[in-house]
């Protein structure tokens, strides 16, 4: 575990590096260079990062104990080669970045140059404003770390606020499948719900959905495939073939995913044991239809 307060310095000052960094400040750490391309990052690292020195890479590897790896995935590898080509890093310097896709893997080219590596991914959606920091308070983070180092990455989570949660290394990619199948997606269905919603003619389909969605989801997070209600977990399959059509008439898409989701939500449910089967067998004929 880190005993000293560490310099900082933050590759990419994204929505994540910003926040990231000036969480690692409140703690007591010295954020002492960071790097920028954007306008939009430079403007974000004014206000989030004030006093903060913008320099070119390798220099903000040579001013940092800890260097904070913000960049997209995409990017990420590439950095991380040119990183251990020009010998960026030195024996016990921490290098972590907040992928949610990559462990610590990615990191072998610093490692091997005596780099302690660490994969710490905030599960959460981040703005790259003031009140981020806060929205840390609590927050999960998905940790991948080698085991003499899980310390230490504990450690710097607990310091900036959050809620440090072991992800294996085999398991990373799977890990961050799930969570944006779930974050991603909700939003997708949620914005989709509100047009159709308007479609039918309501004029404030956020506040018709705000307090359904939120039992729902607070039912499903307690209770799982249990928590299911409405016409797919009762086999009512009269019902989904009525959504079927309706939707097919004003938006073919909105159908298609709809007949997607119900399909599977109908077999979750006959797993569970809360849709009969035999009861089920009209509604899987509806679903199976194109």
């Amino acid at each position: 575990m880190p005993e000293a307060r560490l310099d900082v310095g933050v590759v990419g000052v994204g929505r994540a590096g910003s926040v990231l960094g000036a969480a690692l400040a409140r703690a007591g750490h010295r954020v002492v260079a960071a790097h920028a391309v954007s306008r939009a990052a430079v403007e974000r690292a004014e206000q989030m990062l004030p006093g903060v020195p913008l320099l070119p890479v390798a220099d903000v590897f040579a001013r940092a104990d800890l260097v904070l790896l913000t960049v997209p995935d995409d990017a990420l590898l590439d950095l991380v080669a040119v990183a251990a080509e020009q010998e960026w890093v030195r024996p016990g310097q921490f290098v972590v970045h907040t992928s949610g896709r990559y462990g610590i893997t990615e990191l072998t080219p610093l490692a091997a140059e005596g780099a302690l590596p660490l994969a710490l991914h905030p599960v959460m959606t981040l703005t790259g404003r003031p009140q981020d920091v806060e929205r840390l308070v609590g927050c999960p983070f998905g940790v991948t770390a080698p085991e003499e180092l899980q310390a230490a990455a504990a450690a710097l989570v607990m310091e900036m606020g959050g809620e440090p949660m072991t992800v294996r290394e085999e398991r990373r990619s799977l890990y961050h499948a799930a969570l944006a199948h779930s974050a991603n997606h909700m939003i997708t269905l949620v914005a989709e719900a509100m047009d159709l919603l308007g479609l039918a003619g309501v004029e404030q389909p956020d506040r018709m959905l705000g307090p359904l969605l939120s039992a729902a989801l607070d039912n499903a997070l307690a209770h799982g495939d249990r928590a299911l209600t409405g016409p797919v977990s009762r086999g009512d399959a009269g019902t989904v073939a009525a959504h079927l059509a309706e939707l097919g008439a004003v938006s073919p898409a909105a159908a298609a995913a709809y007949r997607a989701l119900a399909r599977r939500t109908a077999d979750r449910a006959i797993a569970a044991g809360t849709l009969d089967p035999i009861v089920a067998e009209r509604l899987l004929g509806v679903l199976a239809e194109t």
